[in-house]
């Protein structure tokens, strides 16, 4: 089964920059779109950003598009979420995912927690106004 280890969180002030990292275990890194949601306290988890599976197609949480992009190394079998001009609404424990489908299709892009189906277990990311 897959594994997957996030890094990169930290205490930052607004406007500042992170670089989150994702490493994944298994064969197969290659063929599933991956995914970064977020959950702050008391809050639901939340979609953030996700990409296909070769990198072709990204989507974003309209709120972080212009300041967060993802990206993927397939060779190091590694996901990346670098976040600029941090806010502290930014604030949250940030999970990597990866999606249920052994697809490249655009389709399994997808924003739905319920649609990945393993988890890392989280970096928390703190913004301070």
């Amino acid at each position: 089964q897959a594994q997957l280890v996030e890094s990169g969180g930290g205490l930052v002030q607004a406007g500042g920059s992170l670089r989150l990292s994702c490493a994944a275990s298994g064969r197969t890194f290659s063929s599933y779109v991956m995914g970064w949601f977020r959950q702050a306290p008391g809050k639901d988890r939340e979609f953030v950003a996700v990409i296909s599976a070769s990198g072709g197609y990204t989507n974003y949480k309209d709120s972080v598009k212009g300041r967060f992009t993802i990206s993927r190394d397939n060779a190091k079998n590694t996901v990346y979420l670098q976040m600029n001009s941090l806010k502290p609404e930014d604030t949250a424990v940030y999970y990597c995912a990866q999606g249920r489908a052994m697809s490249d299709s655009y389709y399994y892009a997808s924003s739905r927690s319920s649609d990945y189906n393993y988890w890392g277990q989280g970096t928390q990311v703190t913004v301070s106004s």
